[in-house]
């Protein structure tokens, strides 16, 4: 009646070593390191790199207890403070003579001590917050003048194919600076360019004027038109950083804008901090331009001769000169889509891309026009621009193309990455980056977790003593319940957070209920008559269907918060609705399991533990065994 067959009790093996694995990380701790990592597309980081940080910290006297080679990043593990604020700064002068231009991002860190088994079986500790253990904290500049600068030189585009579109003839558009100037030598057509301005570009504003026989016409962005374009880039960037941080995988990010022109990001519990300062100061912009393939081009590239007007030189991923025109033809605002892949050609790891209608359209437009020509892809990375790839136009392109060249496959996984995040509308700076510590101090950090362990240790307390044997498997299955929350926040590399401390208190509240229901239940049964293998039968199955309702009634209020809830409500909820699910794993499955252990052998149980059972039909008190 009460046995369990041998697969369950494998089941509950399983589940408590996995539970244990993936939980003991948290016990170690963790050590301060320094971090270095590549600035540049270019920048290839190897065992050659972690060869030469080994050399450097051993020519300037730095032992750290372990270096390591994780992904695209070198680790320098050390055993106090002192010596990683060293380390950094004698990496910062080796690896970086030139601060405006570095090739590596050396950054102060913290990296968990635990054993290398553990690691390899990708068993981490869960993040901590920033009001628990601190986290990053940057200030990005955004650049406005350059948005406006970018929009006006996307509306002298717009406005170039306007007139080709009206047939006017006789117009030369330029930019100067934030101003576009039109110059019309045939009178005839100044009145329809007028028309054009006006009914085509509201945000424009202009100044007409005569020079000679030129009909000059000053355009300029309208100032409400300019605002509102700066909220706009602002609210932009704001979202494309909300992406690229979902794309790390940071939990609970803050990102809020600060002043007109300043967005504030906190990243609580990060760890790979080079990684996130890389990612969100990279500015990661898109742009198609036609190569120009005109005599005075191909001498530039040779560098035989000076850079038309007209055209940009620009250098490829091999060093190599590349003049492309400065007229844009397409930027990433038009992509919808960027995945990585394989060239089944080549077998070289591509990016695949997408582009929207209008995108779609001017390539077809484009391709059309300029068949056998080359067009070059540039990517602009801090203001930078590089050339990816500059290939011939072979036939009619549409909205889906691909990016291939000399690229690695985690190079392509940034770049998808960036692309796929959103492209920015104004480019960003980092002016500051603060590494912080608790918020709430460590006094209110050891608060939190004292809190858990006495309620935990007085609820032990009470169970045993009212509930005698039956007291101490609740426990038993309490501390199970706090191990797999652990683990299982550990396993999805969740951020725990204050709020997150309250839920677990909570979460051991709500198990130790449903243990209480069942031994009352036992009780119950004990007190109508039943033997003792009966009352625990009926008392676990009459039980489960409260429970179930309770918990399932619960699980409703955790899953709302979840949804709607945002920062440390949202943390609450996901350490909440985690410590419903393996409260009933352990106040029902295991603890059963452990009854049915101890009392399911014994074929003539005569009375089991679970304190004093009282009778009310003779009002006179039964003692179980104890």
């Amino acid at each position: 009646m009460n046995r369990y067959p041998v697969w369950k009790y494998a089941i509950i093996v399983v589940v408590l070593l996995v539970g244990l694995i993936y939980a003991l990380p948290n016990f170690f701790g963790e050590a301060p390191a320094v971090q270095v990592s590549s600035a540049k597309s270019t920048v290839k980081i190897d065992a050659g790199t972690q060869t030469r940080v080994t050399e450097i910290l051993k020519t300037a006297s730095l032992a750290p207890d372990l270096i390591t080679l994780d992904g695209n990043s070198v680790r320098a593990r050390f055993a106090t403070t002192d010596d990683q604020l060293k380390a950094r700064d004698t990496l910062q002068r080796a690896l970086v003579p030139d601060p405006n231009d570095p090739p590596y991002v050396v950054a102060l860190n913290l990296v968990s001590r635990s054993p290398s088994w553990l690691s390899a079986l990708h068993a981490f500790p869960m993040y901590l917050g920033l009001d628990l253990r601190g986290g990053v904290d940057f200030l990005l500049q955004v650049d406005m003048k350059g948005a406006i600068d970018k929009k006006a030189e996307s509306f002298a585009n717009d406005l170039r194919s306007g007139l080709r579109d009206k047939s006017i003839r006789g117009a030369a558009v330029s930019r100067n600076g934030q101003t576009i100037e039109l110059r019309i030598r045939d009178a005839a057509a100044a009145g329809p360019a007028r028309d054009l301005i006006r009914d085509q570009f509201p945000d424009l504003a202009v100044a007409e004027s005569q020079e000679g026989n030129e009909t000059k016409f000053a355009v300029t962005i309208k100032p409400e038109a300019a605002r509102r374009l700066q909220d706009a880039a602002l609210k932009q960037n704001i979202t494309t950083l909300h992406n690229r941080i979902n794309e790390l995988g940071v939990a609970e990010p803050v990102i809020q804008q600060q002043g007109l022109d300043r967005i504030v990001v906190q990243l609580p519990g990060v760890q790979d901090v080079a990684k996130a300062k890389d990612i969100l100061g990279r500015t990661a912009t898109l742009e198609m331009r036609l190569v120009d393939e005109s005599a005075e081009g191909r001498a530039a590239e040779t560098g035989s001769g000076p850079v038309p007007f007209g055209s940009e030189k620009f250098l490829d991923r091999e060093g190599r000169t590349v003049i492309v025109k400065k007229q844009v033809l397409v930027t990433g605002e038009n992509l919808t889509d960027a995945q990585t892949g394989f060239d089944s050609q080549t077998q070289q790891p591509k990016v695949d891309l997408t582009m929207d209608a209008k995108g779609g359209r001017i390539m077809r437009d484009v391709s059309r026009e300029n068949y056998r020509k080359r067009m070059a892809i540039l990517l602009f990375e801090k203001g930078k621009g590089e050339v990816l790839t500059a290939p011939s136009i072979n036939g009619e392109l549409g909205n889906r193309f691909q990016i291939s060249g000399a690229m690695n496959v985690v190079e392509a996984n940034d770049l998808a990455l960036l692309l796929r995040a959103g492209s920015l509308a104004a480019a960003m700076e980092i002016i500051q980056e603060r590494t912080i510590g608790p918020s709430l101090g460590a006094d209110n950090i050891q608060k939190g977790f004292d809190s858990v362990m006495y309620g935990f240790i007085a609820i032990m307390v009470f169970m045993c003593l009212y509930y005698m044997l039956f007291g101490v498997f609740s426990s038993i299955a309490l501390a199970v319940n706090l191990l797999l929350l652990v683990a299982i926040l550990s396993m999805l590399q969740a951020t725990l957070t204050l709020p997150g401390i309250a839920a677990m208190a909570l979460a051991i509240g709500v198990a130790i209920d449903s243990n209480v229901l069942i031994n009352e239940r036992v009780r119950e049964e004990l007190r109508a008559g039943a033997s003792p293998q009966a009352a625990i039968h009926a008392g676990y199955d009459r039980a489960w269907g409260t429970i179930l309702d309770s918990n399932v009634t619960t699980l409703i209020a955790g899953i709302a918060l979840l949804a709607f809830g945002s920062g440390p409500v949202r943390g609450f909820a996901v350490v909440h609705c985690i410590g419903i699910v393996t409260s009933m794993f352990s106040a029902v499955f295991f603890s059963r399991g452990l009854v049915n252990f101890w009392y399911g052998r014994k074929k003539k149980l005569k009375s089991v533990s679970i304190g004093t059972v009282w009778k009310p039909d003779t009002d006179k008190t039964v003692a179980g065994a104890k």
